[in-house]
């Protein structure tokens, strides 16, 4: 096994930062050359005529979901060590609610928030601002909030264990849901023109 570099202790965390920066600058960049970092596309994504954000998305989860099977086939990257955040339906739902509210709201996502602001757009800037004093707000009344957060937690958070089927299926399910959304995305599209 080689992958995940840090799991391994192969390289420093300062090292492994250094890392995730650069990679998150190529993946801002990728954004903003797909045009998500314009808050009228992100919109139109919600009225059904323009669904680039699905599609650019979409294909982010299944590269990365079929390279990370293909690099575990191969026993260069040990899943074992890609540990899942835990899951708790109830808050990540309403959670799931208020930033759909607030990407309808402010045309912007968190990502595409700094993806606007690196391009000098200021409706990005009063977005972030919004999501700055938003987390603010939120750790300020954590603890009257603290019992929905922790509540309906799920013991494991790993699909694969949840669903009771084995990575290679979850991954031809997941490229054939892809699929499939793509096609009915362009149907979409072609009716809302």
């Amino acid at each position: 096994m080689i992958f995940p570099l840090a799991g391994y202790e192969t390289i420093t965390p300062t090292v492994n930062l250094i890392l995730a920066l650069i990679i998150g600058i190529g993946f801002g960049f990728a954004l903003e050359r797909g045009g998500l970092g314009n808050a009228k596309k992100l919109i139109d994504q919600f009225l059904l005529k323009d669904l680039t954000v699905f599609k650019v998305m979409f294909t982010a989860i299944i590269t990365a979901m079929t390279g990370l099977f293909i690099l575990s086939s191969l026993n260069l990257v040990n899943l074992d060590l890609v540990q899942p955040s835990d899951s708790y339906l109830l808050p990540q739902f309403v959670g799931g609610l208020l930033l759909g509210v607030g990407f309808v709201v402010a045309g912007y996502c968190p990502g595409t928030t700094v993806v606007g602001m690196a391009c000098g757009k200021i409706d990005a800037l009063y977005s972030f601002i919004g999501l700055f004093v938003g987390a603010v707000i939120f750790s300020l009344i954590f603890d009257w909030l603290e019992g929905l957060y922790h509540a309906t937690h799920l013991d494991n958070g790993q699909l694969t264990e949840i669903l009771n089927l084995d990575y290679s299926t979850l991954v031809f399910i997941v490229i054939s849901l892809a699929l499939a959304g793509f096609m009915l995305a362009e149907k979409l599209e072609s009716a809302n023109e």
